[in-house]
This record gives C-alpha cells, structure tokens and sequence, in this order.
C-alpha cells in the first residue's frame, strides 16, 4: 500500500506507510518552522517507501523525516520560509555548503527529486543542480570484517554454554513447580512459589514477595527468603538468554539481523519432525527462506520449547512473536530487539573478549559476515570472499569498494587485463595447419596471419622448412615472449604450444601430436574429469581440432603417423611429475 501524507493546511503535516511485513507507523513533523515545505518533502519521501521505493522501515522513515525536519526548520533560521517552488540555486549551495552534513544532504536531494518528478514544482536551474553531484558526499561504508577463528569460536561457546545451563533450569523448574502447590493454602517452599509463577505468571510476583504468614503477631509480616527476579528468570527467559539463542542461531543460519529480530510462529514451517524451513524480511531486498541445517532446528526447536510457558501466560497480542520473554527491570513482556547497550552489558556479564584481550564488540551484521566466511573457509581452503561483504555480490563489490592506491597498482591491474583478453582472442584463432609442406601455400591461405607476425621470406622459408620445428609444431618465434621473458627461449611446454598463435603445424608433426593425445588419454585415466579439464582442457580440445580426420589432414596420414607412435612417456619431452602410469 502506497505511503500517504496529510492534506494541505492540516497541521501539523504527517505521513502514513504500511510496510510489506504488516506495520504501520504514522509520523508527524511537529513544531516545524515551514509546515508548508515540510508537506512537499513529506510527498517525495512518500514516493520512496515501497511499493514505489526502496523505504520498507519504519526506523528508515523516521531517519527521513529527522531530514525534514533539519532541512525546513535550518533553512528558516537562514530567512527562508518559502515552499519548493521558491528555491533557488543559492539558497541550496549556500544552505548545503554552510552545514557539513551529507546524509542529510542526501535525504534532501532524494526527497526534492521525487517532489519534483511527480509535481514538477522546481525551477529547471534547481532541478539540475539537485540532479548534480552532492557538495558532502556520504563517506562510503566499509565491509564489515568477518570475526577470527578464535573470536568467533569463544562467541559460539559462551552463547552454547548460557543456552544449554538455561534451558536447563527451566526444565528443572517445571518439575519443581508440578511438585507445588498453592502457596496462599500451605505453607510457603520453592515449589510452591515456583508452583505460583507458572499458575499465575511473573506479573504477580510481586504479591508473591508481600505474602504474610497467618497468624504473625505484628501484622506486617516477613517477605518470602526468595529472589523473585531470579525465580522469574528461570521459569521466564530473561533478556540475557534471548540475546543467547538469537546469536547462537545467526551463527548457525547466517540470517541477516533484522530477519531475525522480527521473526514470528507464522514465519516457521515444519517439514516433518526436524526440517525447518524459516520465512524471513531481508531489509535490502525481499522476503527470503533458508531451510534450516539440523543444529539450527534443534536451537529453534529447544527455544519453542523454553519459551512455551510464558507464552501461554503473555498477552495474546504478543503470543505470535518469536522472541517473546519478559523484562524483570521493565516488569512487562517484550518483543523486541535488545539496544545495543543491553548487549554491551551482556558482553561484560559473560566475560568475552576479542583478540586483543578487550570486551568483544557484538555487531549483528558481523556474524553474518563471519557466517559466510567461515562456511567458504571450511569449503574453500581460505577463499578470498571471506574478506568481502557476503550482503553484496561481487560485481558491487569491485565496483564500488575495491579500490586501488596507485598509479602502479592500475596499471599493472590493466595490463593483467590485457593479456588476458588478448589470451583469449588468440586462442579463438584457428591453427595454422599445412597439408603440405608449401611456401606459397602458406601465404595464401594465412594471409592475415603471416603480415600479422610480420614474417619475413627467411622466416618463413625456416618453418616450412623445419628449421624453427620445437617439439609439437614450429614456432615462428621462440623469443617472442609469448609465455616468458621476452628475449628468452619460450619456457612453455609442448601442449601449450597447441594454441599458440606462433605455432605452424605441418605433416612432419603428426607422430608427435599423435603421441601427445596418447599422453592426454593416459592423464584423463588418472585424473577427475573436473581436474582434467582445468589443466588439460583447452589443449586436448584445440588437438582434437586439428587432427580430425578429414579436416586438415586425411585418414591415411593419420594412419601412417600412428603406426611411428609407441605409447610411451620416453617419447615426450615430459618431467618427473609429468609422468603418467602406463
């Protein structure tokens, strides 16, 4: 549903957006110093939130219209109280220059285009100059570095060791609470107090405290020598074991942070008794689905379980929420994510530490990170992506973040590219291949290729003639630098020489191409087709081109040339490693 903003002369102006997982938030612009321009912005900003943008938040909202606010009630400081279509130039640039601050620049631009895209009420000259290039640009984020080894190993077993202990004494407590019994009609045990929390729930816990023995003297009675915050805790998972399973079950599924903490009962899915498929909102992009591995069901599996009772006892309105648990501080049911300083406080209660010996800094998108790359690491052998942001593919990434310092850098990075495409430019050239050994027959059917190598008539009487032969073809120039120093003899071996673009095969090579596809079918019996191909592919592909039968050769030659081929290693020029079992 389309985000809609007040009509003109209500005050104060406010919009309302509907998101795609269901919430709704309404936000007024009070006390705003230029209602009218606070309006316009407020139309633009609507045209962002999805469906029509990208805005699916409400945080990302608000943060909008914290812009609004900043952009209507400074410009009024600096005399202006006008509405878009008075805007000019330099009230922007003299507005933009004047306050150091980009993201709300950013805000304002992106609100004023789409203003303007769907009422065209900015002046041509102010439309380009909002189109143009920010005066702040936004620093651009870094990706987030993946945890090491042993930051993320003491993560997992902190949160494994507080789940297992918690869940523990909960299971405890249940028995404890079956063997108890009103307290109000006996007399007062653990049992019977946790017999009262699990009747009754943590709301009255407090008239817990105050129960008076029958029959005191004083009238005032004595409390009961129990610690209801910790009783609480036991039978109702605090905020400390809620932060516990949402990191150990982000470290075992890698599911992005705000999918986590808006997850509901409707998002889960058995697939029988122990697959789970998990229905979540990634922010960015769209609703998503992870089939969840074994130990991760089970974690979801143990936290259904662990959270049962205070669910039954909770408001119904919060009885569809995932995390639902109770807050002993706050004394009322809570749904949502922990701020930050909670998890800070969390962090020094269990005691972890980084690599440097300081508190452990939790970020919710790291563990993402860290999922990635420890699951590529385990597959890859200490692949590169782990150092690179999984939220992000890698066309972003070199686009956009992969950056080189020099001028050397760039260069060299240019000429890797070059070659390589001109690798591939000259292996899509077909061989050069004679049927008989002719001079004029290779200039005439090689035109292209004789003045491209710029051969001279010496040169090309030396390789008709086989004075340049090496061993699979001849070379038009072995100091080329093809495949090594330039200035040096070619260091390639003979396989690579297949489709080398300096390479010249005549009749008199055919026993030993023969003997090279009988190395390529001994190497193809030892070796795993994926490993064959990556090493041998190309060459046995451009060989099986040039001694088809038929094509540049006949039948019959083949024949002859076979009949000079032994089937032997001894007949190549291999090294020890080279070596096949035959």
């Amino acid at each position: 549903m389309p985000a809609t903003v007040t009509e003109p002369g209500v005050v104060p102006p406010a919009i309302s957006a509907v998101f795609t997982d269901g919430r709704s938030c309404t936000i007024q612009i009070n006390k705003s110093r230029n209602p009218l321009l606070a309006r316009q912005l407020l139309l633009g900003l609507a045209d962002l939130v999805k469906p029509h943008g990208d805005l699916d938040r409400q945080s990302s909202v608000e943060g909008y219209c914290t812009g609004v606010r900043y952009f209507c009630d400074k410009l009024a400081e600096s005399g202006f109280t006008g509405t878009a279509a008075d805007l000019t130039r330099g009230v922007l640039a003299e507005f933009w220059l004047g306050r150091p601050h980009p993201i709300n620049e950013s805000k304002a631009r992106a609100m004023l285009q789409r203003l303007d895209d769907n009422h065209a009420v900015l002046k041509p000259d102010v439309r380009a100059l909002i189109d143009g290039r920010d005066f702040h640009r936004t620093p651009v984020s870094q990706p987030l570095k993946p945890y090491s080894e042993g930051e993320w190993a003491r993560l997992t077993e902190v949160c494994q060791r507080i789940v297992k202990e918690d869940y523990a004494a909960y299971r405890q407590a249940l028995e404890e609470a079956a063997q108890g019994c009103n307290p109000y009609e006996n007399s007062w045990s653990l049992n019977n107090v946790r017999w009262a929390m699990a009747t009754w729930g943590p709301e009255r816990a407090e008239a817990v405290v105050d129960w008076r023995i029958p029959g005191h003297p004083s009238g005032l009675g004595r409390r009961l020598p129990y610690s209801i915050e910790k009783d609480t805790e036991v039978l109702f998972p605090s905020s400390g074991t809620v932060i516990a399973y949402q990191l150990l079950l982000g470290v075992y599924t890698g599911i992005v942070p705000d999918g986590l903490a808006d997850l509901g009962l409707d998002d889960i899915d058995w697939a029988g008794e122990t697959t789970v498929l998990l229905d979540y909102v990634k922010g960015r992009t769209a609703p998503e689905s992870l089939v969840l591995s074994a130990r991760a069901s089970r974690l979801l599996q143990q936290w259904l379980d662990h959270s049962s009772l205070g669910r039954k006892l909770a408001p119904e309105a919060d009885r569809g929420a995932l995390w639902l648990h109770y807050s002993t501080a706050a004394k009322r049911w809570r749904t949502t994510r922990e701020h930050w300083s909670r998890i800070k406080d969390w962090v020094r209660w269990t005691g972890l530490k980084d690599d440097t010996g300081q508190p452990l800094s939790i970020h919710r998108h790291r563990i993402r990170t860290s999922n990635a790359a420890m699951r590529e690491r385990r597959s890859w052998q200490g692949s590169r992506r782990s150092t690179i942001d999984p939220n992000r593919s890698p066309r972003v990434e070199g686009d956009n973040y992969v950056t080189l310092g020099t001028a050397a850098q760039r260069e060299m990075v240019n000429d890797i590219i070059a070659d390589a495409q001109g690798d591939m430019l000259r292996r899509a050239q077909p061989p050069m291949v004679l049927t008989e050994e002719s001079l004029a027959k290779l200039v005439r059917e090689f035109p292209d290729r004789v003045a491209a190598l710029e051969l001279t008539d010496e040169v090309l009487t030396e390789l008709v003639g086989g004075e340049r032969d090496v061993f699979t073809a001849a070379c038009a120039d072995q100091l080329s630098g093809l495949h090594g120093p330039k200035g040096k003899p070619c260091p390639a071996r003979p396989w690579v020489c297949l489709p080398c673009p300096l390479a010249l095969f005549a009749p008199r090579h055919l026993p030993n191409l023969l003997r090279l596809r009988a190395f390529f079918s001994a190497r193809w019996q030892e070796m795993t087709s994926a490993e064959f191909m990556a090493q041998f592919g190309v060459y046995a592909q451009r060989l099986d081109q040039i001694l088809d039968p038929g094509v540049h050769f006949s039948a019959e030659a083949l024949a002859r040339a076979s009949a000079e081929v032994a089937d032997t290693d001894d007949e190549l020029p291999l090294r020890a490693e080279e070596r096949t079992v035959r």
